[in-house]
């Protein structure tokens, strides 16, 4: 009798309540998946989005409020010629912040390379490939440090490139010994130095080498980043260390390669400084620092790290550059670019904070 009821129940039986619980889940995700919802997994897969909004906004805005001056293609040309530099050690913050880093010292290995570069061709007599050689070593031998201290002695990388801020700054004072090497002496002796500040005339419009020069790494960054394994290293190694250490790869080097990389950079960018300068002075570059995470932060890429966009920083840094340039044309006291940018930091971090929560 008992088999005989049991046999009664068939597999129909035990599937509907499965099939009713599936549809349950089913409608449960569907409402769970609103439009605000939807938004927040798309900024989380295309972080990119948000700075390419407000760069489109504020370039609109301007335009209807200052009118033809500010989107004349000379002046747009000049936004560009002005966030070059910025722009170079932006790629260079990128990639430490994606390692969920962050390095202060960015804008002191620019000058100290500069300097070296500058003082070298022009007061001690080297040849120019040589002092521009050497220029580049010591912006790679000052990311070198920086990753040492944070893979070995196991520092913060706030603490570390805190430290080595200050320890690069009074080299650069020291080696500078507080003077400037002026523009007709680089003329003279190392006219190559000033290379990056050529222009290009396009329409009227003059682009000056460095803003090439800034899209060439840009490419070439973007291409490590997204096309080789080094690139997936560096993404795995700011998303989880200790995950990605159990996967196999080598966190500490992978640290020592982003850290040296990105002070060659900030030499380059050292280069490029003395095309847009036109000198060589220990005293530039003063908020280079700040400038670099400000665009890398306004770009969308996440000072947690693991997750951003060498492109949204190139954006990141063309919108501080619209506010500037649209601010000052508008008629509006400096101080208010300042705000504006102050704003512009806030609202980013706010909305990686709401996108980050969304996507965990």
């Amino acid at each position: 009798m008992s088999s005989t009821t049991e046999t009664s129940r068939g597999p129909s039986d035990f599937e509907k309540p499965l099939g009713s619980a599936a549809t349950t889940v089913a409608s449960f995700d569907e409402a769970g998946s609103g439009p605000l919802k939807r938004l927040q997994h798309f900024l989380h897969n295309y972080p990119t989005a948000i700075p390419f909004i407000v760069l489109v906004i504020s370039v609109l805005a301007f335009s209807a409020i200052v009118g033809e001056r500010f989107y004349a293609t000379r002046n747009l040309a000049i936004v560009l010629q002005q966030v070059t530099v910025i722009a170079i050690l932006g790629i260079a913050q990128t990639l430490v912040i994606l390692t969920a880093g962050i390095d202060l010292s960015v804008g002191a290995i620019m000058i100290l390379s500069h300097v070296v570069m500058g003082k070298l061709a022009v007061d001690s007599g080297f040849p120019v490939p040589i002092a521009f050689s050497l220029g580049l070593l010591c912006g790679l031998v000052c990311g070198a440090i920086n990753g040492s201290l944070i893979t070995f002695l196991r520092l913060p990388p706030f603490i570390a490139t805190l430290g080595t801020w200050n320890i690069f700054n009074a080299l650069n004072l020291w080696y500078s010994e507080s003077q400037t090497v002026r523009p007709g002496d680089i003329d003279a002796a190392a006219p190559f130095l000033k290379i990056m500040g050529t222009s290009l005339t396009i329409n009227a419009a003059q682009f000056a080498f460095g803003t090439v020069l800034m899209f060439t790494l840009a490419v070439i960054v973007w291409y490590m980043l997204n096309k080789t394994a080094f690139g997936r290293h560096i993404h795995a190694t700011g998303d989880d260390e200790e995950a990605a250490r159990l996967a196999g790869i080598r966190t500490d080097r992978t640290l020592i390669a982003v850290y040296t990389l990105a002070g060659l950079i900030c030499a380059i960018a050292g280069w490029a400084l003395i095309g847009r300068v036109g000198a060589v002075s220990p005293n530039s570059g003063q908020t280079a620092n700040l400038d670099s995470i400000t665009a890398v932060v306004i770009g969308g890429t996440s000072l947690f790290g693991g997750r951003g966009s060498l492109v949204g920083t190139l954006v990141g840094a063309l919108i501080v550059g619209v506010f500037s340039s649209g601010l000052k044309l508008a008629g509006l006291d400096v101080l208010w670019q300042v705000f504006a940018v102050g704003l512009l930091i806030i609202i980013a971090v706010a909305i990686d904070q709401w996108i980050r929560k969304v996507s965990a």
